[in-house]
């Protein structure tokens, strides 16, 4: 059994049994045909993931890891926050006439900031100190600036990434402050521990520990019946992850320059309804 498998199983049954719903309380969420989109949720999830172990992706419903990479490479590489730079349409209800999302994910991580050093974005200082000062307790991103969210078309959900540096181990923790746990954990998942084995690939590191932590962990009520079929699956085995080890520059990767190898999964026929 993948490992991810077991925790989204424990999860979701954790959620469905002990949750609390939000049916007596005005929301923000809607779904298409204009309906509120009620969730029932847990407060204060945290998973741990061993990437040196295996990869944690899941097998009772089939992960788009291509589109999961894209979309990370568009916020952490890219730095965009258009959509028309990105290949899959996940981000076209959030998106103006000229396809942006205003000054959200990408945005946020391409802004420069002065420090001793010289000046830097996120993202290049996080390669930096992982290079230069990785025995640094700063090396961290937040894509939740408050001075900027009146410009967002979605406030972050995935907003802070901090980075630890154990011997010649890379740790993270992932924080997110609200997750979808149909559509968005094992999306999430995948795309961040990726991220880390890259970083560390590309900083003469071993990638060691992710730890998700999720605030507000929800399944909206029209995903209770496909969460209910999804979890009593059988999974499969986790699958092995390769990348390519000639790629030492983090903006030299693309979406070919990782695979799952021997990846096995349950179909997801369904289609799922998103909430916006």
């Amino acid at each position: 059994m993948s490992y991810a498998d077991e925790l989204f199983i424990e999860n979701c049954k954790e959620i469905l049994a002990h949750g609390t719903w939000d049916t007596d309380l005005p929301v923000r969420p809607r779904w298409e045909d204009g309906s509120p989109a009620h969730t029932v949720k847990r407060f204060g999830i945290v998973n741990r993931y061993d990437l040196r172990a295996e990869f944690p992706v899941q097998t009772i419903r089939k992960m788009a890891f291509k589109s999961a990479l894209d979309e990370l490479l568009w916020i952490w590489q890219k730095k965009s926050n258009n959509v028309r730079d990105l290949k899959s349409h996940i981000w076209d209800a959030w998106a103006d006439g000229e396809g942006s999302i205003g000054k959200a994910y990408g945005y946020q991580l391409g802004v420069k900031h002065q420090y001793k050093e010289g000046w830097f974005d996120q993202v290049d200082r996080v390669l930096y100190d992982l290079k230069h000062d990785p025995a640094s307790r700063r090396i961290l991103t937040n894509l939740y600036n408050h001075h900027d969210l009146h410009e967002m078309a979605l406030y972050p959900c995935a907003y802070s990434m901090t980075f630890n540096v154990t011997g010649r181990t890379l740790n993270a923790i992932l924080n997110q402050r609200s997750q979808d746990m149909l559509t968005a954990n094992g999306w999430n998942v995948i795309q961040y521990a990726a991220l880390v084995h890259m970083l560390a690939q590309v900083s003469g590191l071993e990638a060691g520990e992710l730890v998700h932590v999720i605030a507000d962990a929800h399944i909206y009520d029209r995903h209770v019946p496909i969460v209910e079929e999804i979890i009593a699956r059988k999974p499969y085995d986790a699958p092995a992850l390769w990348i390519d080890p000639a790629v030492t520059d983090f903006y030299a990767f693309t979406t070919e320059s990782l695979r799952l190898e021997g990846y096995e999964s349950w179909p997801l026929a369904e289609k799922i309804p998103v909430a916006v």
